[in-house]
């Protein structure tokens, strides 16, 4: 079968029925974002947008307490379509869901309330929401489709994904990128990605206000990922603010595996105390930093970790008795200061037994520490490793989820039909919904041309 255009060299072994995109083509692939930015940018009257899934290597939890991540876009993701319309109405329909999604502009009791329950909505409501904050008057009617290539609740990050996408086809749109208060706070891809982090987490990013948010105290990883991904290769940022550290190539004859365990890794309804509870424990240790030494400016770990050679053990003393605390405080130091920038550096020099691992400690991490790990993803990454991959390791906000591993690409379907069938044989409750993907990084968020077909 020959791939749609936008998922090139990516295979798909799982449950039939994946809904199919639109035909799409390329349009400045690697300038989109760019000419979004630019001081030309003008209202269109329709655009589309491809947005990737993203692969986070390694950096769990680090982007929020200002670490490091080491990250691939793929070529799995959502095509979001806008077109103008006449009237005040933003109407969203999704290839996923039963249901669309209206919201009018000048009727905020139209925008529904997010109960909890997880709803997409949430998400559009947002989005609109701050957008028409940050820039009143600007937004208008919109008719908005989306079709997607990304499985759901797998830890490729869909939700962000939908944050940006919706975000770009309605900023293409209306023109929002020439307003002077967007130019003044957002002139590259990362300052971007900062900005919708915040978009969906709810806080304020420079002089644009915060606006509630989905409820999730997550960074923005995620948006960079979507936003600053280089085909071919990885990259490694840095956080608050976003910097990026290094483009790793990715080697030529090596596959990137994932597991999507059919354990959704949700971050909303039930699921997201529990994934709060992660990011709320380096809230915690900063503050009781900022209380203690008087620091007021360092805003994240990453900030106080770099006042001096004593902080690692005054922060230490913070965490006290409390092990979640102390457990959570190892894996981030271990996670940003060494893991990702030795794992890089370990691709580079083509060093896989090394970067294997780093990976396997990263993992260990995770499980130990975040305690953010399921039954099902830590078999995932063990089996990974016992049938030979050079390297596994779970990856996103956890709790469900996928997991990653780095394969020879001439026997990656192999490998990936081999772990398949093993991880439904040990765990049969989840086979339903279980599957693989054979990918490589790809390209960033970028327009495409939408036919017909």
């Amino acid at each position: 079968m020959t791939a749609a255009p936008g998922t090139a060299g990516l295979s798909h072994h799982g449950p039939v029925g994946d809904p199919q995109p639109a035909r799409i083509e390329p349009a400045e692939r690697e300038g989109g974002v760019h000419d979004l930015l630019s001081s030309r940018a003008e209202p269109r009257q329709q655009t589309a947008w491809f947005v990737p899934g993203r692969i986070e290597v390694l950096g769990k939890h680090t982007d929020y307490a200002g670490g490091r991540s080491l990250l691939a876009a793929v070529d799995r993701g959502h095509t979001v379509t806008a077109r103008r319309r006449e009237d005040r109405l933003i109407v969203v329909t999704s290839g996923a869901a039963e249901d669309e999604v209206v919201l009018d502009l000048d009727d905020p009791g139209s925008r529904r309330e997010d109960d909890g329950s997880g709803h997409w909505g949430g998400y559009v409501r947002t989005v609109v929401e701050r957008l028409d904050a940050n820039f009143p008057g600007r937004l208008g009617g919109a008719d908005i489709t989306i079709t997607s290539t990304l499985p759901l609740a797998a830890g490729m990050s869909s939700s962000s994904a939908l944050v940006v996408g919706l975000a770009l086809a309605l900023i293409d749109l209306t023109g929002i990128a020439a307003e002077p208060a967007f130019r003044a706070a957002i002139t590259t891809p990362e300052q971007l990605g900062e900005y919708l982090g915040t978009v969906e987490n709810g806080q304020t990013y420079g002089s644009l206000g915060g606006h509630r948010g989905v409820g999730t105290f997550g960074g923005s990883e995620d948006h960079t990922s979507m936003l600053c991904g280089r085909a071919d290769a990885l990259v490694q940022y840095s956080f608050c603010p976003v910097r990026h550290e290094r483009t790793v190539p990715f080697p030529q004859d090596l596959a990137l595996v994932v597991a999507v365990s059919g354990i959704d890794a949700a971050k909303t309804g039930a699921a997201r105390d529990a994934y709060n509870r992660v990011s709320l424990a380096a809230w915690e240790l900063i503050d009781r930093w900022r209380v203690d030494t008087g620091r007021r400016d360092d805003r994240v770990l990453a900030d106080a970790l770099a006042s001096g050679p004593a902080a690692r053990r005054r922060l230490v003393e913070y965490a006290g008795d409390d092990a979640y605390l102390r457990g959570r405080l190892e894996q981030f130091i271990g996670e940003s200061e060494r893991l990702v920038p030795a794992a890089a550096i370990a691709l580079e020099e083509g060093d896989l037994e090394e970067l294997g691992r780093l990976v396997d400690e990263s993992q260990r991490g995770a499980e130990d520490g975040l305690g953010n790990q399921v039954p099902e993803t830590v078999d995932l990454q063990r089996t990974a490793r016992e049938l030979g991959a050079h390297a596994a390791s779970a990856f996103g906000a956890g709790f469900g989820g996928s997991v990653w591993a780095l394969v020879p690409t001439e026997t990656a379907e192999q490998f990936a039909q081999q772990w398949l069938d093993l991880y439904r044989t040990r765990h049969p409750h989840a086979a339903g919904r279980a599957s693989v993907l054979v990918t490589r990084p790809g390209s960033c968020a970028h327009r495409v041309d939408v036919q017909a077909g």
